[in-house]
């Protein structure tokens, strides 16, 4: 049987593709409603999957071809963010069979699908290939993740078990020059994984704020990213705190939320010692060169909109290391003193360890001090 399947996002389309295939499904592709409508026209599929907000058409348009001008009864699934009541009885309205809302388990499509084909449904076994829930996400996500000789300390199983059940991640390993065998690990993670893992390489090493503003650009030249964001190598954020971050900034009017390791009840935040001290002095020569009243912008776990990161790293950094300060400093210029901080939100996480093997020595702490004046004396 086959299967047209019409998403703008490469990323999400091929997950869901992907996994009817495992079904024993033909797939056919379009990413856009014009596209969508071509294909219905010449293939004749058994079903389809359409989303509703698609360039050049639409998925009403899509809809309405089938309905409207083909007079055809296939059947219709609509799989989309979109929640709007309005929206979803308009669907039903113009004759589809199904309402799918994102985010939604790889497992709940390939039951909806096969009950709308009289197909059998998927039975749980144990150690089936669904017996771990895989999810299709929302909105895609970029994560850019920079690398400077972290062969030995990079846990390559957790990325890609988090990429191969959250459908719509992406993540760009940077490789800022190493002198080890890491680009070697990362384009072993990468092969076969094209489409959710990137290796973007920096010859030289460049300091971790040219790495992170490589990937930024990077992923920002591909249209299907909502979202783009970048974690550390050592995973001291976890992924569902990130995924935390995500859901902040993709349910409010925040253009950049920040993770912020502060000490809580309940949450398992571990410093060094002697780091703490001196981040803790770091932390307010900061808030006096921001202005604004910042618990901690160091955390290496952020997420932003596109209009973020095509505005604010578009410039090399003044320093290596303290970049963070100059994307809240570029957007208090971009946006203004009084509205910089509607668009800022520093989110506290549940969790942050301090992993061996830092690539920041206490020596270099006191020199983010010397780099702190050089920031002040340019953008002020």
């Amino acid at each position: 049987m086959k299967i047209l399947a019409a998403d703008d996002q490469p990323l999400i389309l091929r997950s869901i593709g992907n996994a009817l295939k495992t079904s024993g499904y033909e797939i056919i592709y379009a990413q856009n409603g014009e596209l969508a409508i071509s294909m219905y026209d010449q293939h004749s599929p058994d079903l389809v999957i359409v989303d509703l907000n698609m360039p050049v058409m639409s998925g009403f348009d899509v809809i309405e071809h089938v309905r409207k001008i083909k007079n055809d009864q296939t059947p219709i699934i609509v799989m989309t963010a979109n929640d709007e009541e309005k929206t979803v009885l308009d669907a039903f309205y113009l004759g589809v069979d199904d309402y799918i809302e994102k985010p939604v388990g790889v497992r709940e499509v390939l039951v909806r699908v096969n009950r709308l084909l009289k197909q059998p449904l998927i039975k749980l076994e144990k150690d089936n290939e669904y017996s771990v829930e895989k999810i299709l996400q929302n909105k895609c996500v970029g994560v850019v993740i920079p690398c400077y000789n972290e062969e030995k300390r990079l846990s390559g199983k957790e990325f890609t078990d988090f990429v191969e059940r959250n459908h719509g991640y992406h993540f760009c390993f940077v490789n800022d020059g190493s002198k080890d065998k890491t680009l070697d690990l990362l384009n072993s993670l990468k092969n076969g994984r094209e489409e959710t893992i990137s290796v973007f390489n920096c010859a030289v090493n460049g300091g971790k704020a040219e790495a992170v503003r490589q990937g930024i650009l990077y992923l920002a030249s591909d249209v299907q990213f909502d979202y783009i964001g970048y974690l550390d190598a050592d995973l001291s954020t976890n992924f569902d705190d990130f995924n935390d971050l995500m859901k902040t900034l993709d349910s409010s009017q925040f253009k950049i939320v920040s993770g912020s390791r502060i000490s809580r009840m309940g949450a398992d935040i571990t410093k060094a010692s002697a780091r703490q001290i001196i981040s803790k002095a770091i932390n307010l020569i900061i808030r006096m060169i921001l202005g604004m009243s910042f618990q901690d912008t160091q955390c290496g776990a952020k997420i932003m909109t596109r209009e973020i990161a095509e505005n604010m790293f578009n410039e090399k950094f003044v320093t290596r290391w303290i970049f963070d300060v100059e994307i809240f400093l570029r957007m208090k210029k971009f946006y203004g003193k009084e509205n910089v901080q509607k668009y800022i939100c520093e989110q506290p996480l549940k969790r942050w360890i301090h992993a061996d093997g830092s690539k920041l020595s206490m020596k270099d702490s006191v020199k983010i001090i010397g780099q702190l004046g050089k920031i002040f004396l340019h953008y002020r």
